[in-house]
């Protein structure tokens, strides 16, 4: 699972998109880094093309994730 975040320039745009919006619902900063850390694995997993990506694709990312790391590792 690859943490780092993607050095793709739109995705980079939606990212900050993404944390402005998280910090403005007010959630611990614990949560805004965890969900944070999903969505740049998701990026790097479906190569930052994450804008066109269907339930089908998010469902196979999540069932391999869950097939590969222990339930705790995923929170």
């Amino acid at each position: 699972m690859n943490i780092n975040m993607p050095t793709d320039p739109q995705f980079n745009t939606y990212y900050q998109k993404h944390l402005k919006c998280l910090k403005l619902g007010g959630p611990h900063p614990k949560n805004i880094e965890a969900y944070s850390r999903a969505i740049r694995c998701i990026g790097n997993y479906f190569d930052c093309r994450i804008n066109d990506l269907t339930s089908d694709q998010l469902l196979d990312y999540f069932n391999e994730l869950l097939d590969s790391h222990s339930w705790s590792s995923n929170k």
